[in-house]
């Protein structure tokens, strides 16, 4: 299903940014934002990562000349270094449960962060929502709702 839904999530996205103009975050971060939609504290990670991401980024703007693809690069690179450095957290216990502080991808965070950057932040979270939504409707619908784990429709 891993194959099905980064498909898929780049169809919506282009979808969404041809119909919108707007960016779910990147274009195959949807399709792995659907695949942990029933992992909150990945999803939490990611966006504490991409918000990590986006503060550095305009603290960093304050003292260098960042534009273009210099910013692209330079957010994707601290957004893989906020992502490690959550990653690194995951271990810690609460109530005997183990949190996994693993954000979604290596480089979700920083594509994520990027296009808050470029779009705003309401624009990029609410686009990324409702397509990785989509794209877990439409997986689920698909699989005839045997989609991870949940009991098949006859």
């Amino acid at each position: 299903m891993v194959l099905e839904s980064i498909g898929l999530g780049l169809v919506i996205s282009l979808v969404f940014s041809e119909l919108f103009g707007l960016v779910a975050g990147g274009l195959v971060v949807p399709g792995y934002v659907a695949l942990y939609l029933d992992k909150p504290l990945a999803l939490a990670s990611t966006l504490i990562g991409s918000f990590a991401t986006l503060g550095a980024v305009k603290f960093l703007s304050y003292f260098m000349f960042i534009f273009g693809r210099r910013r692209m690069v330079l957010t994707i690179i601290i957004g893989f270094l906020a992502g490690w450095g959550l990653r690194s957290f995951s271990g810690p216990t609460v109530a005997d449960l183990p949190l996994d502080l693993a954000p979604v991808g290596y480089i979700v965070p920083g594509l994520v962060g990027m296009h808050m950057d470029k779009q705003g932040i309401l624009h990029t979270l609410t686009t990324l929502v409702i397509a990785a939504v989509l794209v877990r409707l439409i997986l689920v619908l698909v699989s005839g709702g045997s989609f991870f784990g949940m009991p098949e429709v006859m």
